[in-house]
């Protein structure tokens, strides 16, 4: 190599322990925020709340937000639904079903009122309850078909963690909007307890009952 050599290059010690110590910085966590972290709906705290499963909590979105509301901001971006609030995930699943179809404002008022009769009647955070509900309605395994010189052959394949978490909360929001039409309990009611069952494991969940009966299916075709 031509040209003088950097002046102020110092090779390393041959025995790290003559010469210079060396120094390791660690990344410091960046310090709390003044102010005080907004609950959800203004009664239910983020703090404390604990996923149990690590293969889905990199795309379970809880970050502290005043209103589960995106406005629209994540539309036409791929993956992107990764990053908006579970909760408001929740109420976009829950405008597939008849009368919430582009009512964003009502789908989000029955969440609420789903989360205070579920705050009354299980006395536990609801974002929590709804964490361990996902977590139980998310399906491990599910079955897709091959092409074999034209003859389809099942097989089964493992979901991807993403795929996981869509499936669950669509299951929860359906499992809702099914009971709701066969009895004249309001919506919200079937949704509290839709997961407050999921929150358990209850088999008699709609999204429980999903996820094991896809997991049994791909199992047979493994």
């Amino acid at each position: 190599m031509s040209g003088n050599p950097d002046s102020s290059f110092r090779p390393p010690p041959e025995n790290p322990d003559e010469g210079e110590t060396i120094t390791i910085v660690r990344p410091v966590p960046p310090p709390p925020p003044p102010f005080p972290l907004p609950p959800l709906f203004g009664k239910y705290p983020f703090e404390g709340i604990e996923v149990h499963d690590p293969g889905i909590q990199p795309y379970l979105y809880l970050h502290p937000i005043y209103a589960p509301h995106s406005e629209g901001k994540l539309s036409g971006r791929p993956f992107m639904k990764t990053h908006m609030h579970l909760v408001e995930r929740l109420a976009n699943h829950l405008m597939k079903g008849g009368k919430f179809t582009g009512k964003k404002s009502k789908a989000l008022a029955t969440v609420r009122k789903a989360f205070d009769e579920l705050a009354q009647t299980e006395k536990q955070n609801p974002l929590q309850l709804l964490v361990n509900a996902v977590e139980n309605a998310a399906p491990r395994e599910e079955v897709t078909r091959l092409q074999f010189g034209g003859i389809s052959v099942p097989r089964a394949v493992d979901a991807s963690p993403a795929r996981r978490v869509s499936v669950a909360i669509r299951n929860l929001a359906q499992g809702a909007i099914t009971s709701s039409r066969k009895s004249t309990t309001p919506i919200h009611s079937c949704l509290a307890k839709e997961i407050a069952l999921a929150a358990k494991g209850d088999l008699t969940s709609y999204a429980v009952g999903r996820k094991e009966e896809v997991e049994r299916v791909a199992q047979s075709a493994r």
